[in-house]
């Protein structure tokens, strides 16, 4: 088992990273539960798949699971389900001093985590995420939002969770599809500035994806570390550091925008698509090397991830595009910032992107 800690002082938490650490959950959450139960919110898919396992074990640690199931899928981080879920824990008598354990993917996650933040000013909560997006991101840092029609993840807060608890074991159950777009979150850490994981991941991307548990495990470990080290030294983005791991995003939430943050383009699937169109763009401005743009784009063909506009099942043009892009989160005195590269493993915060040429290079990317 390999243990990684997220240094917040305080607020510091362990991230338990074992395969089968699931069947193990109760020795895990027992110090967590409070009068012998843990409410455990999931969705529909993982509560089939996963919250039998989980269930088991807590009842071994002799902990009573009650749980809150939302429906599935990108739709659940909204208004009307943060009021179900919030009414449903209010319901239970969730206490400040309570932990809220988050069983599922991402979207879960970020529910669960912005519920905690606000109920009654801020009770606990506990990351047990079961997809490999979640595993390697957003199980960990304490990002939670939920979406509007103005755009995703609009309204949230940082929120550190008390213990976020890995296994790999939960991502024999999702579909391949699933799995393909959370490793574009794995392929991030190493565009990022770690160009020898983003070789091993041109290596070994065809065991992760089959299932090997060594390459995944090895992975997500990895991925892990990098993460927990960014948000140790830049918890809440002030610093710039942190917002390298948006590279990607801010393309992939205007292509997640334009296909109604549907299953039509999950939102791994949009941060590929973001990736390889941010390492386009660098080249076409003389910042990248053409050959790098095309080993990325190359990659994320290889493994079925899109890596255009058309494979991202995108039709609108390049304004409308820029036009979704506006309403970021990270729009500051009328700038929108950009992650670019200067070659894989050296990406950096760009201040200065004209949005007319964005969308003149989006439309040349739209006609292929």
């Amino acid at each position: 088992m390999a243990i990684v800690q997220v240094a917040l002082g305080a607020r510091s938490y362990d991230i338990p990273i074992e395969q089968g650490a699931l069947d193990r959950a109760g020795a895990f959450l027992s110090p967590y539960a409070r009068n012998g139960r843990l409410v455990v919110v999931t969705d529909a898919h993982v509560a089939a798949a996963q919250l039998p396992r989980l269930d088991a074990s807590l009842r071994t640690a002799g902990i009573m699971a009650e749980p809150i199931i939302l429906p599935p899928g990108e739709q659940t981080k909204s208004w009307q389900h943060l009021e179900q879920l919030l009414d449903a824990l209010l319901a239970l008598e969730i206490e400040r001093g309570d932990h809220v354990v988050a069983l599922g993917g991402g979207v879960i996650g970020d529910l669960v985590g912005f519920a905690a933040s606000i109920l009654k000013r801020g009770c606990h909560f506990i990351q047990v995420p079961t997809t490999l997006l979640a595993q390697v991101d957003s199980s960990v840092g304490g990002k939670t939002a939920i979406n509007t029609r103005a755009g995703k993840n609009l309204v949230g807060s940082f929120y550190q969770p008390a213990l976020v608890l890995i296994d790999p074991s939960t991502l024999d159950s999702l579909p391949p599809r699933e799995t393909r777009a959370g490793y574009a979150e794995v392929v991030k850490y190493g565009l990022i500035d770690d160009p020898a994981f983003f070789a091993w991941c041109e290596a070994h991307a065809g065991d992760l994806l089959a299932g090997d548990p060594a390459a995944r495990t090895y992975a997500i470990e990895r991925s892990v570390r990098a993460k927990a080290a960014i948000v140790a030294d830049d918890e809440r983005e002030t610093s710039g550091r942190r917002a390298l791991l948006n590279l990607g995003h801010t393309f992939g939430h205007a292509l997640e925008a334009d296909t109604g943050f549907s299953d039509t383009l999950l939102h791994g699937e949009g941060v590929a698509a973001g990736m390889a169109l941010a390492f386009r763009y660098s080249a076409r401005l003389g910042l990248c090397p053409q050959a790098d743009a095309d080993r990325v784009t190359a990659h994320l063909r290889s493994v079925g991830l899109p890596y255009d506009l058309a494979t991202a099942h995108v039709t609108a043009d390049g304004a409308a595009l820029v036009g979704h892009m506006l309403h970021d989160k990270k729009m500051a005195a009328g700038t929108l910032p950009f992650l670019l590269a200067r070659g894989i493993g050296q990406t950096f915060l760009s201040k200065d992107v004209v949005l007319d040429d964005m969308a003149a290079f989006l439309n040349a990317d739209r006609a292929g």
